[in-house]
């Protein structure tokens, strides 16, 4: 039962897989074939829990949103969502990075994908995976031919993004947060020890995933040009996934009152959380000045490590 359902399941899928590395003649075909031998091996000990009445399956995902946090990975999934042939995992799973998840499996890993149709793509965004050094191995060895998404900003706003999410996190608990001159700042010098400045080293973590994945397996989304004009940014995401042009211009509205743009979906106009797109702390002039300093070198790596350049400070 679990190979007829394999095969029904995977054959259409197959042409999305190309391989991870340059590889020999054969090399495609070996990949596609130690997915398909993991998968079934999944299916045939969780069968009962990944299929439906209707034909829908649960499958492992053949992208994954890795990050970066407060790059704008859930207005990427919710947008990539509109297009019927993708099936989006509703909560962040955090497989890969949490030990107590990944010892459970990929039988673990399969039940939190959704339902989906044999010719649906499934995807899952966890952003803390691209920030994680073991996930970029665990990821290939799952699949060498995933595609993978990543989304970006200016690296200075991501920082001013990561603790505005923290302080009102503190604050919806009643706990006190320490002003943010406090935590980026130490002995009058940046706080290289605040996490939220590692974060955004973007060329330290990308060297950890191209040690495993070619470039052309990690398609880089421009964060700050999702939010002034999402539908370009879209449609290279939907090139890049190999689908159909799907998503189109009128799914898009800018919401006045809110400041962003927002999704309308067969009639349907929906909006992100009231959390996100929250406005930033005021910081000092000078104090920005020295992130956008201690980036400046960083960037440039990271720019001729993917062969690109983005309009950051």
């Amino acid at each position: 039962m679990a190979a007829l359902l394999l095969g029904a399941v995977l054959l259409v899928a197959q042409p999305r897989l190309v391989p991870s590395r340059p590889a020999g003649p054969g090399g495609e075909a070996a990949g596609q074939q130690e997915l398909l031998r993991k998968t079934a091996q999944v299916l045939d000990d969780h069968l009962p829990d990944s299929a439906a009445p209707n034909g829908s399956v649960r499958q492992l995902p053949q992208t994954i949103i890795i990050g970066v946090r407060k790059g704008g990975t859930r207005a990427l999934l919710e947008m990539l969502s509109l297009h019927p042939d993708v099936a989006a995992a509703e909560n962040e799973v955090h497989f890969f990075d949490w030990e107590e998840h990944y010892s459970h499996g990929l039988g673990w890993y399969l039940s939190q994908m959704p339902l989906s149709a044999p010719h649906q793509l499934t995807v899952e965004k966890t952003p803390a995976y691209f920030t994680s050094p073991k996930v970029p191995a665990r990821v290939h060895s799952m699949n060498p031919a995933i595609r993978l998404l990543l989304i970006l900003r200016d690296p200075s706003e991501r920082v001013l993004s990561d603790y505005t999410q923290v302080f009102y996190n503190h604050l919806q608990k009643r706990k006190p947060y320490p002003a943010i001159e406090e935590v980026l700042v130490r002995d009058g010098r940046l706080n290289v020890d605040y996490k939220a400045l590692n974060r955004s080293l973007y060329h330290v973590h990308m060297q950890n995933w191209l040690r495993f994945f070619p470039l052309r397996h990690i398609h880089i989304v421009d964060g700050d040009q999702l939010i002034r004009d999402p539908f370009p940014e879209i449609q290279k995401v939907e090139r890049f996934l190999k689908l159909a042009p799907q998503i189109h211009a009128s799914n898009f509205y800018f919401n006045k009152t809110k400041g962003f743009y927002c999704l309308r979906d067969g009639g349907r106009d929906r909006c992100l959380h009231e959390s996100k797109g929250r406005a930033h702390p005021h910081v000092d002039p000078k104090l920005l000045n020295k992130l956008h300093e201690y980036f400046h070198e960083p960037n440039k790596k990271f720019f001729e490590l993917v062969g690109r350049t983005f309009d950051w400070h």
